[in-house]
Formats: C-alpha cells, structure tokens, sequence
C-alpha cells in the first residue's frame, strides 16, 4: 500500500524542495458590508480564492505562459522517472510530453455525459492516468511501496505537477475562522472546484496556521461538495443542487445556509438562486472575480461582502 496523499504531501514537504512562490495577499478595493445575518446554521465555502490563495488567482491545469508549462512537466518527467520508458524523439523530453498532456486535457474538456446545462470538470489524476498507460507500453516501472496502484500513482503525478506550476498557501486566519464556526455550532462544508489533492492542499496549508483539529470536527458529514468527485465545475446547476440535498439531509434550509466566494456571476449568483445566502470575500484581489456592476445588479448582488475572512465571526455573531 502506497502513502496516501497527506502523508505523500507530508514527505514532499520533508525534502524542501523548490516551488513557486505562493502570491502575497492582497486585499480589492472595496468596502466590507459585515451586518449580521440572522439564521444562519451554516456555512460554506469555496477553496481556492478563499481559503486558499494561489499564483493566479485560480487553479489552473493548463498555463498561459508556456514557460511555466515547460518546467512543471520538465520537474514532473525527472521526478517520476519518465523518459526511460518515452519514444526516443530529438528534443527536450519536454517537447514530446508537454502536447500529450495538452491533448489528453482537451478531451476530457470535450467529454460528455454530463446534465443539459452542466459543464464536464477534468481530473487531472485521469489525464495523468491515461499518459501513465502510455508509458506502460514501454515497461515504466515505479516504486509501488510510494506511490501506490497505478491509479494512486496518477494522484501523485497529477498533485507533484500542480506543486510546480503554482504557488499556493493557506489565505490569512483560514484555520482560526473554520475553527471558530465550527465551535460556534454551526455546520460547515465545502462547495468548491477541486482536484484529487485539494483537500490535501487544503489541510496541509492550513497545518502551516496552527494545530488542525480532526476533519470530522471542523466539516459536517456529506458536507464537501468537490467537483472532481461529481464530475461538473461551476456554474453546473446540478452541483448547487446537490450542496442543497447535503444540508437538507442535516435538516438545514437552503436559506440557513451562507455560502462564501471570491467569485460573483458563475458561482455566488448560482448559489443565490438556488435560495442560498451569500458572501463575497474580496480579501484577495488576485482571485475576485466580480465587478462593482455585478455586486449592484439585484440578480447577482450578495448579500454581505467581506475584505477579511475572519470578518465572518461579526457578521455571524460568533
């Protein structure tokens, strides 16, 4: 049996290698509306942009800059051992690498099977998985006792690459707030874009805050809604929808739940339809998708805005 991703994440981190540096934070322009909201008996959130902050506001699969493509897959090749089992092409093992990856990303862009309406998530492990196939054909070998089945091994590859093509941290009082409304009584779960190793990103980052209470504490059961699970990203109705059923089943009404982002048209706005109570965090400018148009306009407007997260314990009465 391999190590599982935390404890993978844990020994990566033991050997201090060299990432991207995560971006410092840097608040929007913008006014916090914090008055308290009655009612309220949980609380949701979104994870990069908000717990998490990261290079570029967003994670990202695919990166603008090929620069930054370039050495991400060049670090992942020589990690993981990669180009003994390559066609032997002239060129960087890069160069024959990197459009595979590219191809083998657009089509699971392309894939179906999702809901009118909905639109399809890439799991990064399945793209890296079907590049590991490939190199199966060439008798690649690994250590099992690391990494895992081939399945798990795909995890760590897809989890490694990330690593190398953004910097991330833990956003500024992420653990001492989830904690809080934790203590406070309040349910509390996740709606958000993820990958295999988000909530290893997650709990590691938060580690770097203080010490990380059992996840059962901090999360209600069925409580973190992750794309990657389901198969759909924002703004997929359905994944609203299903954040609705999960709180309905802990006898919490849509309007008792306050949902948290730093993203306005194609994640809060579907949330409030759906009957949920809204947040936006504009505590990191990087990250904030919303323009002062949007926050006016009634159809999307939230209902509080914050600049800090640890602002929520006002606005909750914590």
């Amino acid at each position: 049996m391999g190590l599982s991703l935390r404890e993978y994440a844990t020994w990566l981190k033991e050997r201090k290698l060299l990432w991207p540096a995560a971006p410092k934070t840097e608040p929007a322009k913008a006014t916090p509306f914090i008055a308290p909201l009655t009612g309220i008996k949980a609380v949701t959130w979104n994870v990069y942009g908000t717990l998490l902050t990261i290079s570029d506001g967003q994670l990202l699969l695919q990166h603008p800059q090929k620069i930054r493509m370039q050495v991400a897959m060049e670090k992942t090749i020589h990690e993981f051992n990669m180009w003994a089992s390559m066609t032997r092409r002239p060129g960087q093992p890069w160069e024959y690498f990197l459009p595979k990856y590219d191809s083998a990303v657009e089509e699971a862009k392309l894939a179906g099977g999702c809901k009118k309406g909905d639109f399809p998530e890439v799991n990064s492990a399945l793209v890296w998985r079907k590049l590991l196939d490939m190199l199966s054909q060439k008798e690649y070998s690994y250590d099992e006792s690391r990494y895992g089945d081939w399945d798990e091994l795909a995890e760590k590859v897809a989890f490694f690459f990330q690593l190398c093509l953004q910097g991330i941290q833990a956003a500024p009082s992420a653990l001492r707030v989830l904690t809080d409304v934790a203590q406070a009584g309040l349910k509390q779960g996740l709606l958000a874009e993820s990958q295999p190793y988000t909530l290893a990103q997650l709990l590691q980052g938060l580690e770097e805050q203080g010490r990380l209470p059992p996840l059962a504490d901090v999360f209600a059961p069925g409580g973190l809604i992750l794309t990657h699970e389901l198969g759909v990203r924002k703004p997929s109705v359905s994944l609203f929808q299903r954040c609705r059923e999960q709180f309905a089943e802990l006898n919490v009404e849509p309007e008792e739940v306050l949902y948290v982002s730093s993203r306005l048209a194609d994640d809060l706005a579907v949330a409030k339809q759906q009957g949920f109570r809204t947040a936006l965090f504009a505590g990191d400018k990087l990250s904030l998708k919303a323009s002062a148009a949007e926050c006016k306009d009634p159809a999307l407007k939230p209902d509080r805005l914050l600049t800090k997260l640890d602002q929520i314990r006002d606005l909750l009465g914590i």
